[in-house]
């Protein structure tokens, strides 16, 4: 599978939640909306740590610094959700 390079309209223009999903929006009027399951990070951070959110990559990412987890539009528009970890990982 090859990738493109992002497009100017797909740089991160806002970013909300509701209890089960996170939305974001495009520069280019498209909204991305994924299940907050696919994120663990982000389904066990609290309202404030959730709204907390940056900007990165030139615009095309988004990083959350008080949980330390980052997420790119490219990611988010090609259904990706967070790499499971692994139970070796967890111990």
């Amino acid at each position: 599978m090859t990738s493109s390079a992002p497009k100017p309209g797909e740089r991160v223009a806002d970013v909300r939640f509701d209890d089960d999903t996170m939305s974001v929006d495009l520069d280019d009027g498209r909204t991305i909306t994924v299940p907050l399951v696919w994120y663990p990070r982000l389904l066990d951070a609290t309202k404030e740590q959730r709204q907390k959110w940056q900007r990165c990559g030139g615009g095309f990412g988004i990083h959350w610094p008080d949980i330390d987890e980052d997420l790119s539009t490219e990611g988010l528009l090609a259904g990706a959700p967070a790499p499971r970890r692994s139970e070796a990982a967890k111990r």
